[in-house]
């Protein structure tokens, strides 16, 4: 008997279903962390996040209502995921899209959501809501370039 290979390996984006495309994400909270965009066009990234992330479970808040209420918060689709060079290399979209296998540690291989934690890939721990910090003082907060 012959195993069938799982879906992310064998459907493009843009035939998955929304269950497997929400199953896609490995809820690391790295997508959640606040962005900065310099007037010559650098992205840096801070040790901030995004103010619907919920810190304990590293899951949005509001995931329904999240476009409506952060305008920055970016509606990932399979046509833009090969737009965003700001997405984490460690992003199933981003390697799926790049025709790259999912990580070993990726809850889709592991079948324990903790398994992100444990890699440490996940930003639990890390980050502080960016509610908690001025608008003004949020270049305090950055930690590297991204772009």
């Amino acid at each position: 008997m012959t195993a069938t290979a799982p879906f992310y390996e064998t459907k493009t984006l843009a035939q998955m279903t929304r269950s497997e495309w929400e199953s896609l994400c490995d809820g690391c909270g790295r997508c959640c962390t606040l962005l900065l965009e310099d007037e010559d066009g650098a992205v840096w990234r801070t040790s901030l996040a995004c103010r619907l992330l919920d810190l304990k479970t590293v899951r949005c808040g509001d995931y329904a209502n999240r476009h409506a209420r952060v305008p920055g918060c970016v509606k990932l689709t399979p046509d833009t995921v090969g737009q965003l060079g700001w997405m984490p290399d460690t992003c199933a979209y981003r390697l799926i899209a790049e025709g790259k296998p999912l990580p070993q540690w990726h809850p889709l291989r592991t079948g324990d959501t903790g398994s992100v934690i444990a890699a440490g890939i996940s930003v639990k721990g890390e980050l502080i809501s960016e509610a908690l910090v001025d608008e003004d003082d949020q270049e305090d907060y950055i930690t590297g370039r991204v772009l």
